[in-house]
């Protein structure tokens, strides 16, 4: 306090700030063009469902890349399509008369490669009304992920070929179920979702409510558009469920 009685100014108080005076404004450094673009043409992830099938002579082939085209028809899901390795020797599969593998198709030879998928198709021919020994064994090599739960909650459904109509087109599929099982995966049937074509009596069509199907006969049948629209229903069917599992 000076002898005046008035206070004296703190030599740390700052200098007061003239009311008239208008804020400084700070400018934000300006975003790169190329920083906006690139955040805009970012894809969506889709959802992938893995289509897994033995064909000796081409039926399940022919099933799986129709159904293919069911999933891939599913906005934010797409299908790939990989065959399972051959276990018979050339020499025997040349006296089966079977024809040479599509090379197109990719063999999948590391199993783990299921661990990425969403939801599988897996197709196979029967052998006395259960799956193929070649399919078999591609199960048989999942015991890493089969011990791990890898696949466990993952959604999957099967498609079929037989020789005749008393061959196994349900049975071949059931008997599959126990596959799933242990690896705690969920089955997926079609149910009768493909509607009145289901219940059609007028021609040979092969597929249950297990899933889709053919019949082969000895091998020189090729599928009837039916058949083939059931595979084709198969694959949306499925994509809708791993859709909504997706969403929980």
């Amino acid at each position: 306090m000076g002898k005046g009685g008035g206070c004296v100014p703190s030599k740390k108080r700052p200098p007061a700030v003239n009311s008239g005076d208008a804020p400084a404004t700070v400018s934000s450094p300006p975003i790169a063009e190329s920083q906006t673009s690139e955040a805009q043409i970012v894809p969506a992830t889709k959802l992938k469902i893995l289509i897994v099938f033995y064909s000796m002579y081409g039926h399940v082939e022919t099933l799986a890349r129709r159904m293919k085209t069911g999933v891939d028809g599913v906005d934010g899901v797409e299908a790939v399509l990989y065959r399972v390795p051959e276990t018979l020797p050339e020499d025997v599969l040349a006296q089966m008369r079977a024809p040479p593998k599509d090379d197109e198709i990719v063999e999948m030879k590391e199993v783990r490669d299921l661990e990425s998928a969403d939801g599988f198709l897996f197709g196979f021919p029967t052998r006395y009304g259960a799956m193929a020994g070649q399919m078999k064994a591609f199960f048989d090599s999942t015991g890493q992920l089969w011990r791990d739960q890898k696949l466990a909650g993952k959604p999957a459904g099967f498609f079929v070929s037989t020789g005749t109509q008393g061959g196994g087109q349900e049975t071949t599929a059931w008997t599959a179920i126990t596959q799933l099982a242990h690896h705690g995966m969920l089955f997926v049937p079609i149910g009768y979702t493909f509607g009145a074509n289901m219940f059609k009596m007028d021609s040979i069509r092969g597929g249950t409510p297990y899933g889709a199907g053919v019949f082969a006969g000895d091998g020189t049948r090729e599928p009837s558009e039916t058949e083939l629209a059931l595979a084709e229903h198969q694959g949306k069917y499925m994509a809708g469920v791993v859709k909504k599992l997706a969403r929980v």
